[in-house]
């Protein structure tokens, strides 16, 4: 299975490495997709206190939502 990283690496037409993902993420970028962005939703807004411990349905509907518009901007 390819890794959100190296697929971003072969499109830039790279080597897979890791210097090229710290450099992206020590310049502000972040790359996602719907399961790391319903995670980070689920961290930032239900927190330590939340009554789940992953990500519900709510947190993916949301991802899936800010995923769609950060697409949609990007370009």
């Amino acid at each position: 299975m390819t890794t959100m990283h190296e697929a971003l690496e072969r499109a830039m037409g790279r080597q897979p490495d890791s210097e090229t993902m710290r450099q992206l993420q020590s310049d502000g970028l972040a790359i996602v997709d719907v399961d790391t962005m319903s995670q980070a939703i689920h961290d930032v807004y239900c927190g330590i206190l939340a009554d789940h411990s992953h990500p519900n349905e709510k947190d993916m509907d949301q991802a899936r939502q800010m995923v769609a518009a950060l697409q949609k901007y990007a370009n």
